[in-house]
C-alpha cells in the first residue's frame, strides 16, 4: 500500500495518541524505520509501531544524521517514517529535510496531522472565529534564535486585535505581553496559555494582558506552550447566521 522507495514525513498530532490520523497509523503501524521528535511525540504513538521496527530518537542528531537513518532505511527497502510534531505544515522543517533527500535521489510524502492551536481550541472548548467577534486566526511566533520578519512582529500583528495563537514563545511571556500591549489590544484582552494540549498532564492558564504573565511565571511553564490571545477567548458572542430559519440552505 505504501511506496518504500520514498520516506514519510507523518503529522503526529498534538499529544493525544487518538489524535493521529488514520492515515497516519496505518503508515506508523506498518513502519520498519521510525524517526521520531523527541519528547515532543508522545511516546504512546510507538506503540503502534509494528515488532522489530526501529524507533529512533532525533533529540539529539542534526540534520546529516537523520538524514543517514533516512537514506539507509530507504536503501536498504524499508519503509521510512519521520514522525513530527502536529501537523508538520507549522513549524515542521520538512523542506530542508526533502531537499536533502532529493540529494540522494529520495523522494517523501507528507502525511497531515492535527495541530496543536487546534488541540488548544478543543482543550478550551472554543472557537477562534467569532461572529462579529473575530474572523481571522493570526498564527505567529516570538522573534528568537530563529528570526522573524520585520513585517510579521507580534507587535505589528496585534494592531488587527484579532485572534492569536503565538507558538514557541512561553519562555518569553513578558516579550509577548509587552509587544502585544504596545501593538494595540487592550490591558482586558482575554488570554490562555495551554500547556501540552491534548496531553494528560495539559494545563490551562487563564488571564488578561495584566496578569497572565506573573501567572505562567508561578506555574513554571517555560516550553511545550501555546499563547491564545483575543476577544474570542471573552464572553462576547453573536451567533452566526448559518442555521438561521431565513439562510439559504445552499450555504449549510
Amino acid at each position: 500500500m505504501f511506496d518504500a522507495s520514498l520516506v514519510y514525513f507523518v503529522g503526529a498530532g498534538p499529544g493525544d495518541p487518538e489524535l493521529i490520523t488514520l492515515k497516519g497509523y496505518k503508515i506508523l503501524s506498518q513502519a520498519d524505520v521510525v524517526i521520531y521528535a523527541g519528547s515532543l511525540i508522545n511516546k504512546e504513538l510507538l506503540e503502534y509501531c509494528k515488532d522489530g521496527a526501529e524507533c529512533h530518537d532525533s533529540a539529539y542528531l542534526h540534520l546529516d544524521q537523520i538524514t543517514e537513518l533516512m537514506v539507509n532505511g530507504v536503501k536498504n527497502g524499508k519503509l521510512v517514517v519521520r514522525l513530527q510534531t502536529g501537523d508538520l505544515s507549522l513549524y515542521g522543517s520538512i523542506r530542508e529535510q526533502g531537499e536533502e533527500l532529493a540529494k540522494h535521489n529520495i523522494g517523501f510524502r507528507s502525511v497531515a496531522g492535527v495541530s496543536s492551536f487546534l488541540g488548544a481550541a478543543s482543550e478550551l472548548g472554543i472557537e477562534y472565529t467569532v461572529p462579529e467577534v473575530s474572523q481571522s486566526l493570526v498564527i505567529t511566533r516570538m522573534a528568537g534564535r530563529t528570526p522573524t520578519p520585520e513585517l510579521e512582529s507580534i507587535e505589528r500583528f496585534a494592531a488587527h486585535q484579532t485572534s492569536m495563537a503565538i507558538f514557541l514563545s512561553v519562555q518569553g511571556i513578558n516579550q509577548v505581553i509587552a509587544q502585544l500591549s504596545k501593538g494595540g489590544y487592550p490591558d482586558d484582552t482575554p488570554v490562555a496559555v495551554v500547556y501540552k494540549a491534548t496531553w494528560e498532564d495539559c494545563q490551562i492558564i487563564r488571564g488578561d494582558l495584566t496578569t497572565i504573565a506573573d501567572k505562567v511565571t508561578k506555574a513554571g511553564i517555560r516550553k511545550t506552550a501555546l499563547i491564545l490571545v483575543g476577544k474570542f477567548l471573552g464572553e462576547e458572542y453573536h451567533y452566526s447566521k448559518l442555521y438561521d430559519a431565513e439562510f439559504s440552505h445552499e450555504y449549510r
